[in-house]
C-alpha cells in the first residue's frame, strides 16, 4: 500500500474512532518517564477509539510499547508515515516512522458493556453473607462492603464471643498484599468500632510468604472451592486450616 493512501485511511479511522490494525516496517522512539528505541522491523500497530496505542512484536500476548488516553497524529515526512502518541500528564511521546505498509484495516465497533464476570469476589461474598457458619460456628454477618477510611470491608460480622471479625474474600491465592490489606483494615476496624478485632482472608489458596506473614500478625486463614457457573458461581465448601504450613502448598 502507497504511503500516501495509508495516511488517508489512518486519518479517516482515527476520526471515526474506529479499531485500527497497520502491520508494516518501522522504527519506534519513547521519550517519557523513562527512554527507549526499536530498530527498524516488521510490526503491528493497533489503536483503539478510546486513543490507546499498542506496538505488539510476533511474541508475547503484551505490546512491546503502549499508551492509553494518548492524543493519536498521523503525518507524512521525508518519505516515511509518521505516527505519534502523546500524553501530557505524564509527558511522554511514542513516535513511529513507517517505512512500509502490508496491511492496514479498521472497523466500526461499538462499545459494549454486556460482560458479565462469573466468580467474583463480590459474588463469593454474597454467597457467604448467606451463611458464615461455613467459615466458623456462631458468626453473624453485621455489614457486607463496609466503607472506611482505608478501604472497604468485604464482610464485618460478629463471633460467638462478641468479637468483631473482618472477612476478606479473594477469588485467586491470596498474596503478601492480601495479608496487609486485612492487617490495615483490622487494625482500622478496632480503632473505629473501640472492640477486639480479628481476621479473616478466605481464598482458594495462599502463598507461602504470605501466610507466614499472616501467622506472624495473628489473623487467620480460610480456603474454600467454587464452582463457576452461569448465572451465578456457588462456593462448593469453606474449610477452616489450622494444620501445618506445609499442606498449603
Amino acid at each position: 500500500m502507497q504511503l500516501e493512501q495509508a495516511h488517508k485511511q489512518i486519518l479517516e479511522a482515527i476520526s471515526r474512532k474506529d479499531m485500527l490494525m497497520v502491520v508494516g516496517e518501522c522504527y519506534v522512539e519513547y521519550v517519557g518517564r523513562a527512554a527507549s528505541k526499536l530498530p527498524r522491523g516488521k510490526r503491528l500497530l493497533l489503536i483503539k477509539g478510546d486513543n490507546s496505542f499498542a506496538i505488539h512484536q510476533n511474541r508475547l500476548l503484551r505490546p512491546t510499547n503502549y499508551m492509553m488516553g494518548a492524543r493519536i497524529g498521523c503525518n507524512l515526512e521525508d518519505g516515511a508515515l509518521v505516527l505519534t502518541a502523546r500524553k501530557l500528564k505524564p509527558k511522554e511521546t511514542i513516535k513511529v516512522l513507517l517505512y512500509s505498509v502490508e496491511g492496514l484495516h479498521h472497523y466500526p465497533m461499538k462499545e459494549s458493556a454486556d460482560l458479565r464476570l462469573f466468580g467474583s469476589e463480590r459474588e463469593l461474598s454474597n454467597e457467604l453473607m448467606q451463611d458464615l457458619s461455613f467459615l466458623e460456628p456462631g458468626l453473624n454477618p453485621v455489614n457486607q462492603e463496609e466503607v472506611f477510611r482505608k478501604g472497604v470491608v468485604d464482610i464485618l460480622a460478629e463471633d460467638a464471643e462478641g468479637n468483631l471479625v473482618v472477612v476478606e474474600v479473594k477469588r485467586r491465592q491470596a498474596d503478601y498484599n492480601s495479608v496487609m490489606q486485612l492487617k490495615r483494615y483490622v487494625q482500622q476496624v478496632c480503632k473505629i468500632k473501640g472492640k477486639n478485632c480479628r481476621g479473616l482472608l478466605v481464598a482458594p489458596s495462599i502463598g507461602k510468604n504470605a501466610y507466614e506473614l499472616l501467622q506472624r500478625n495473628e489473623l487467620e486463614f480460610y480456603n474454600f472451592e467454587f464452582e463457576i457457573g452461569n448465572p451465578k458461581s456457588k462456593i462448593k465448601g469453606v474449610q477452616k486450616k489450622q494444620a501445618t504450613i506445609d499442606k498449603f502448598f
